[in-house]
Parts: structure tokens; C-alpha cells; sequence
């Protein structure tokens, strides 16, 4: 059994999936996740796009729908009492599900951390009395895991993977061009996320941009869970390209990109493209975040290279003056380019060798049989 709620686990998890069925050809897969994950082969027992809340307010406000999806994840559990119950990121949930697979007496495997070096540490002591084996994905946190006693397992990063995969079977970048009707102009590339949320509160200052640059040709990721209308909406008559499930190939041909804190961040950095995070949260989930969190960066490029990378344009400093001031730096200033394309190589060296899902499943074959 596997959950994953949100779009990144979802890519994760579908990845693990595959691998797993190579090694286990008879195995039988069920659980939380999308798309990608049912493609794989798991039998889905519910969509992460119906329980995807981002922020504190959000998840406060959706509290009791969140409770029901935890008693019928715990009646699937019973029911379906697998051999292991893997669970990726999402901790809120994912922990829980943790304790009650471990009362249960069914093995639990954990795959991507919950981001304890963020902020509630405390979850490091529910990690190690109910998580079996964790694997993470970023090299710091072996070290992070070491102050506790707790072993857990970097394989590398499965980003390098699925990036690796994306690259030898990309469309040349005239192809992507005339398969989507643009002209010969440069890219410029928005990924505002595919949460409804973050999409109603990143994309619109992103849009602003789109004035400014008529030498440049615009591409809004569409997040093919999404209804058209939630885009078309904002978007309105400005000239601009919605392309849905292109989200990688934007990232790749683009000269530079305005992109959402998320996975997505570390995607564009290792597809090689200069970006600017953006990111805006519910004023109250900001607050709350602000008392709360002990990290100085919030994209994952500047947190694996423990300092910035990227510019990051948070809450009140995510306005179209600074965008574009950043926006300019991106597309104009050959000094700022190199820097974070030279950044960027170092930050690729350090996620590890290809084959990470593999090695992962094999660790959780060997575990569980």
C-alpha cells in the first residue's frame, strides 16, 4: 500500500512503483495518488487532487473532510493488510498512518521526509518509534537524521531520474515550438504550481510580466488536474501561451522562468534554466509559518546549497516592481546567468547517481520479504 498526497509524490511514488514491479512482477499495489501512480499499476483508492491543502488555514478549514479520508485510509489499511505501507512525504497524514500501521503490526517505509529541519522537530521522535526505514532525498539530511540516533537512507534524488528520463526522450525545441504554434521568439517561462491556492495567488503578479517583454513569448504551465477555466480566468486577454502537461518542456526551452516554491524549483535548476521562486501564502498561514519555521530559504535549490541560489520573492517582495527587477537580471545580465548556471552544475553533482528509484526499491523488497 502507498500514499502520496500531493503531485511531486505523485511523480515520486509512480517512479518507486515501476521499479518495485520489476523486482516483484506478482505484487500487488493499492493506494492514495494520482494519475501517474495509477499508470504505474497501483489501484487507486483515492486522488491527492481531493486532499492536496496547502497552509495552515487551508488544512484548519478542511479539517473534518481530512478526518474522513483518514478513517477510510485506515478501514483500506485493515482490509488490505499489505506487506508494507509506504508512505511519501505528506506527514500531516502520512505520520498518522505511520502509528497506526505500526499498531497494526505492518511494516512501514517512508520515503522523502517530512521537512523536520524546518520546523516541528518534534515529529523526529514519532519517525523513529513508527517508521521502519526512511529514505530521503536530500544529502543533508543523513547528518540532520544522525543527531537524533535514527539511520535513515540517501540514495540520491529521484529528480535525477525522472530529469534524466525527460531529457532522452525530449522533442527538439523547433518541435516543441511548432507542436504548440509559437513563433521564433525566446521563452519565458510561469510554473505557478499545481495547487488551486498557490495558483490564485502566484499566477496573477506572474501575468504582470507579461507587458513588459513583447520581444518574448509567455507560457503559463497548466497543471492537467486543473479545470482550463481556473487559468483562462486570470489570464484574460493578456498574449499568452497555456500549454497543460508541458510543464518540463517549458521549464527546459524557456530563457528564464517565474516559478512557484515547490519540486518544481529544483526541476528548473536542473533542466538548466535561470528562475525566480515566487511565493504567496494566505496571510494567516504566512504568519503562522514565520513564527514557526528555522530555515533561511524556502526553494529547495538554496536549501540543499545552504545559501541563495535563486532569488526569492516571498509574500509583500512578490510585487511587479521587484519581479521585474529580478525578471531583468534573468534575461539580460550575462553575469547573474553564469552565476546560477555554474551554481546550478554544482547543485546536479550533488544529488547523487542515477538509478535512485531502483536502489530505493530494492531496499524496501529486501525489508519487507
Amino acid at each position: 500500500m502507498i500514499i502520496a498526497g500531493e503531485a511531486s509524490g505523485d511523480l515520486h511514488g509512480s517512479h518507486l512503483v515501476k521499479e518495485l514491479k520489476k523486482m516483484d512482477p506478482e505484487g500487488i499495489f493499492r493506494g492514495w495518488g494520482g494519475d501517474l501512480m495509477q499508470q504505474a499499476g497501483v489501484e487507486l483508492m483515492a486522488h491527492y487532487r481531493d486532499m492536496a491543502f496547502m497552509g495552515f488555514i487551508e488544512v484548519v478549514a478542511h479539517m473534518g473532510m481530512i478526518r474522513n479520508m483518514f478513517r477510510t485510509a485506515r478501514k483500506e489499511l485493515v482490509l488490505f493488510r499489505p506487506d508494507v505501507l509506504i508512505l511519501i512525504d505528506y506527514p500531516g497524514f502520512n505520520l498518522r498512518m505511520a502509528r497506526y500501521a505500526k499498531e497494526q503490526g505492518i511494516r512501514v517505509c517512508y520515503y522523502i521526509s517530512p521537512k523536520v529541519w524546518a520546523w516541528k522537530s518534534s515529529r523526529v521522535k514519532k519517525i523513529k518509534k513508527y517508521v521502519d526505514q526512511m529514505f530521503v532525498i536530500f544529502p543533508f539530511e543523513e547528518e540532520y537524521y544522525k543527531k537524533y540516533g535514527y539511520r535513515v537512507y540517501f540514495e540520491g534524488n529521484p529528480l535525477i531520474d525522472s530529469i534524466s528520463h525527460f531529457e532522452e526522450n525530449v522533442v527538439s525545441h523547433g518541435e516543441f515550438l511548432k507542436r504548440n504554434g509559437l513563433d521564433s521568439r525566446p521563452l519565458i517561462g510561469i510554473i505557478p504550481g499545481s495547487r488551486i491556492q498557490e495558483i490564485k495567488r502566484n499566477l496573477p503578479v506572474m501575468l504582470e510580466m507579461t507587458g513588459h517583454y513583447p520581444e518574448f513569448q509567455f507560457l503559463v504551465a497548466g497543471f492537467p488536474a486543473l479545470d482550463r477555466d481556473l487559468y483562462a480566468n486570470m489570464i484574460g486577454n493578456r498574449k499568452v501561451h497555456l500549454l497543460f502537461d508541458q510543464t518540463r518542456e517549458i521549464m527546459k526551452f524557456s530563457r528564464a522562468a517565474m516559478v512557484t516554491s515547490g519540486t518544481a524549483t529544483l526541476e528548473t535548476a536542473l533542466l538548466k534554466t535561470p528562475q525566480v521562486v515566487c511565493y504567496r501564502a494566505h496571510p494567516l498561514s504566512y504568519l503562522m509559518a514565520r513564527m514557526l519555521v528555522k530555515i533561511k530559504h524556502i526553494s529547495l535549490v538554496n536549501l540543499i546549497m545552504q545559501r541563495t541560489v535563486v532569488t526569492e520573492l516571498i509574500q509583500g517582495d512578490l510585487n511587479p516592481e521587484r519581479l521585474k527587477k529580478e525578471l531583468d537580471l534573468l534575461l539580460y545580465d550575462d553575469g547573474t546567468i553564469r552565476r546560477i548556471l555554474y551554481d546550478y552544475e554544482t547543485l546536479d553533482s550533488m544529488l547523487g547517481e542515477p538509478g535512485v528509484s531502483q536502489r530505493i526499491a530494492a531496499g524496501i523488497i529486501l525489508y519487507a520479504t
